[in-house]
C-alpha cells in the first residue's frame, strides 16, 4: 500500500504499463495531474502542445507507428471537444489511445452551475468516440481503472479509451494498492473453421487476399499464405506494407479491382472489406473467408463462407499449417499480374505532378522511414503509387480521412521513434490546422520533416466544384503566408522546391539535420486520381 494522490496513482499505473510519454496541454482542472507528472519527470516525459487536437493526434500517431498504447491529457469540455476529432479517428483506425480528461469538482458534475469548462454528460459524449469510458472517483480506483482502460484499448478490436477524473479527486490522497497486470489472452483458434477455410481456399482457382490494418502484425503469415495460394495481395492505406510493394504478389487498388471481378475466393484479413463488398459487389460465385478479431465484423455486409474470429497472425499460422493438405497445384500468376501492371503503368504515370514528387520522396526517405499521408492531392496519389516495404511505415487516417490530421500524427510518430526518419506530407489547407505545432517540434526537439504541397486551394473541394457543379467555385481558394518565412519564424529550417529533383535534394538535406525542417513545394494543377479510387461495381 502506498499513500498517494489519485493523480500520482494514475501516473504510477501508466508507468507500470510501459507508458513513459504523455502528450498534453495543461490547465486548471489538470493541475494535480501535471504536478504528478513533474514528480515522475525522471521516468515520464511530457510533451506539451499548442492545441488539444495536436496532443491527441500525437498520441494517435505514436500508437500507429509503434503498435503500442499511448496517452494524452486534456482539460474537460472544450479540451475534450478539441481532441474529439483525433479520438474519432483513433476509433475508426482501431488505435490504442488513452485520453486522461479532467472534470469540474465532483459534487457539481452535471448540475449545470456554470463551472469553467463544464459540459453536460461528458462521459456520455465520450462513449460515442471511445471503446472504453470510466470515471475515477478515488485514489484507490486509479490503478484498476487504468488497467481496465488499457486492457480494453489493446485487446480484441483495439480502440481509444477515456478516463475522466474530477479536479478535486485528482488531488485527493489515500492508501493505494497496485494489482498485478493480467496478460492479455488471444481467443482460441477455431480448428474446424481453419480446416473449412483451407478446403475452400485450397480448391480455388483464382484466389486473392485483401489486407487491412488488422493484418499489420501478421506480415510473415500473410506472405506465407499468399505464396502457398499464389494469391495476389491487395492493400490500400491501412494495410500498406503488410506485403512489401516489391513482392511479386503485391497489388494496389486499381489492379485489385480488376482481380476482384474474376476471383472465385477472397481471403480478407483485418479489413472491413468496405470498398469490395460495399462498392465493387459480391455474388454467389465469390466465396469469402474473413479473418477478424471482432466477432461482429465478418457478418456486417454479407455472411462469409467461413469466418475465423481471432488474432490474425495466429489464425493465419494455423491456416499455413493446414493448407498443404488441401491445396491444389498452383501455376505462377506472374504473367497475369505483369499484364495488369502494364495496363496500370501509363495511368499512374499520368498522375502528375503527384507521382514524380512521390518518386522523389521515396528516393530520399529510407525504406524503414515513416510516411504520414494527408488529405491532399499528393496524399490521394500516395495511396495508389507510393511503394511501402514494411508495416507501420505508411500512416493514413482511415475512413474518417480528416483534413489536417497529419502534422500532429507525424510529430507523435517521430517522438515515439526518434531514430526513424519521419516525413509528413501536407497540403496548404490542412497544414494550417496545426501549423502552430512547429513550435512544439522546436521546443521538444522533434526532428520531423514536412513536405508542404501548396496550390492555394482546398484542392479536392475545388476540383469537385469545377467538374461536378459547373465551375461554381466557392470557399475553395486560399490566401497563404510565405511558408518558408513562417517556418523560419518558429526556428525551423525551411527550403523551397519547385521540381521533383529539388524536392529530393531538399529532403536529403533536411533528414540530415537532426532537427525540424519544412520543404515548401508550390505547384499548379494536378491530375485527378479518382477514377482509380472510386471504381464501379463489377459483381452482384
Amino acid at each position: 500500500m502506498h499513500s498517494m494522490t489519485t493523480a500520482e496513482a494514475m501516473v504510477e499505473a501508466l508507468l507500470r504499463h510501459g507508458i513513459d510519454t504523455v502528450y498534453g496541454l495543461p490547465g486548471l482542472h489538470l493541475d494535480p495531474l501535471f504536478d504528478a507528472f513533474y514528480g515522475s519527470r525522471n521516468r515520464l516525459r511530457v510533451i506539451h502542445t499548442r492545441h488539444e487536437q495536436s496532443a491527441a493526434y500525437m498520441a494517435l500517431g505514436a500508437a500507429l507507428a509503434t503498435g503500442r498504447p499511448q496517452a494524452f491529457a486534456v482539460v474537460p469540455g472544450p479540451g475534450l471537444l478539441n481532441a474529439g476529432a483525433a479520438l474519432l479517428t483513433a476509433y475508426g483506425m482501431n488505435a490504442p489511445v488513452l485520453a486522461l480528461v479532467g472534470q469540474i469538482p465532483e459534487a457539481d458534475i452535471d448540475r449545470g452551475h456554470g463551472h469553467l469548462h463544464e459540459i453536460r454528460d461528458q462521459l456520455g459524449l465520450a462513449r460515442h468516440i471511445a471503446k472504453f469510458v470510466a470515471r475515477i472517483r478515488a485514489p484507490a480506483e486509479a490503478p484498476r481503472l487504468v488497467n481496465e482502460a488499457l486492457a480494453s484499448a489493446t485487446s480484441g478490436r483495439q480502440g481509444p479509451a477515456v478516463l475522466e477524473c474530477a479536479m478535486d479527486v485528482l488531488a485527493r490522497r489515500s492508501a493505494v494498492a497496485f494489482p498485478d497486470i493480467s496478460p492479455l489472452t488471444a481467443p482460441p483458434v477455431d480448428e474446424d473453421a481453419v480446416e473449412a477455410a483451407a478446403r475452400l481456399l485450397g480448391a480455388s482457382e483464382r484466389p486473392m487476399i485483401v489486407v487491412g490494418g488488422g493484418a499489420l502484425d501478421a506480415s510473415a503469415e500473410v506472405r506465407e499464405v499468399a505464396e502457398l495460394l499464389e494469391a495476389p495481395v491487395l492493400s490500400y492505406r491501412r494495410g500498406r506494407g503488410v506485403l512489401p510493394t516489391s513482392h511479386r504478389l503485391a497489388v494496389n487498388l486499381p489492379i485489385g479491382h480488376r482481380l476482384w471481378a474474376k476471383a472465385d475466393a477472397a481471403l480478407a484479413v483485418g479489413t472491413r472489406l468496405f470498398l469490395q463488398q460495399g462498392q465493387w459487389g459480391v455474388d454467389d460465385a465469390l466465396k469469402i473467408v474473413r479473418v477478424d478479431i471482432d466477432p461482429d465484423e465478418p457478418d456486417r455486409f454479407r455472411r462469409p463462407a467461413v469466418a475465423l474470429v481471432g488474432d490474425a497472425a495466429r489464425c493465419l499460422r494455423a491456416l499455413v499449417d493446414e493448407l498443404p493438405r488441401h491445396n491444389r497445384p498452383r501455376a505462377s500468376r506472374a504473367a497475369e499480374l505483369a499484364e495488369h501492371r502494364t495496363w496500370l503503368a501509363p495511368k499512374l504515370a499520368a498522375l502528375q505532378p503527384q507521382v514524380s514528387f512521390l518518386e522523389a520522396i521515396r528516393r530520399a526517405l529510407p525504406p524503414d522511414g515513416i510516411f504520414v499521408d494527408e488529405v491532399t492531392q499528393v496524399g490521394f496519389a500516395s495511396r495508389l503509387a507510393f511503394p511501402v516495404e514494411k508495416p507501420r511505415t505508411f500512416l493514413s487516417p482511415g475512413y474518417q480521412d480528416n483534413l489536417g490530421w497529419g502534422l500532429g500524427a507525424a510529430l507523435g510518430a517521430k517522438a515515439a521513434m526518434p531514430e526513424t526518419p519521419v516525413l509528413a506530407i501536407a497540403g496548404d489547407g490542412g497544414f494550417l490546422y496545426q501549423a502552430g505545432e512547429l513550435a512544439t517540434a522546436v521546443q521538444h526537439r522533434i526532428a520531423l520533416v514536412v513536405a508542404l504541397f501548396d496550390n492555394n486551394a482546398f484542392g479536392n473541394v475545388k476540383r469537385i466544384q469545377q467538374e461536378q457543379y459547373g465551375n461554381r467555385v466557392i470557399a475553395a481558394d486560399l490566401v497563404n503566408p510565405d511558408f518558408v518565412k513562417l517556418a523560419e519564424s518558429f526556428g525551423v529550417r525551411a527550403f523551397r522546391a519547385e521540381t521533383p529533383a529539388e524536392l529530393e535534394r531538399a529532403l536529403r538535406e533536411a533528414f540530415g539535420l537532426g532537427a525540424p525542417a519544412l520543404v515548401h513545394v508550390p505547384h499548379g494543377e494536378t491530375a485527378s486520381p479518382w477514377d482509380m479510387i472510386m471504381m464501379p461495381r463489377v459483381r452482384g
